[in-house]
């Protein structure tokens, strides 16, 4: 029996929920060449609810302001099914909400040598 994010050497899942289309090509395409083998996006918190719920990640990426509303119920689910996170925002660790005070940021716009950085240190947790 394999656990939600059970990893498979070579075929890494990623989960992109970003409410806009340009900048979630941009780490889509990022995760890609980092050597993902499947990466699903969100661009609402309902469509991220379910892709959380229901997909097998390694990885996610979430939006802090999916369009006026916050991605806390979707990080609440992620940590739930044992999936490593990340955040991105503009406006670094203040615009989380206190209980994720702990969890990575990548600063919008992102820089992709840090979401590099997060992500290797994501999956290096996970495995664990």
């Amino acid at each position: 029996m394999t656990t939600p994010n059970a990893r498979v050497p070579g075929k890494l899942r990623a989960l992109i929920v970003e409410d806009e289309g340009l900048i979630a090509m941009l780490i889509e395409d990022f995760l890609l060449e980092m050597g993902f083998s499947e990466v699903a996006t969100a661009a609402s918190l309902k469509e991220g609810l379910r892709s959380a719920r229901e997909g097998r990640f390694d990885v996610a990426v979430l939006d802090v302001n999916l369009r006026g509303e916050r991605s806390d119920e979707i990080a609440a689910m992620l940590i739930e099914r044992g999936v490593p996170f990340t955040f991105t925002t503009g406006y670094g660790h203040v615009g989380l909400s206190e209980e994720f005070l702990d969890f990575p940021v990548a600063t919008k716009p992102v820089q992709f040598a840090e979401l590099r950085d997060i992500v290797e240190r994501l999956l290096g947790s996970s495995s664990s």
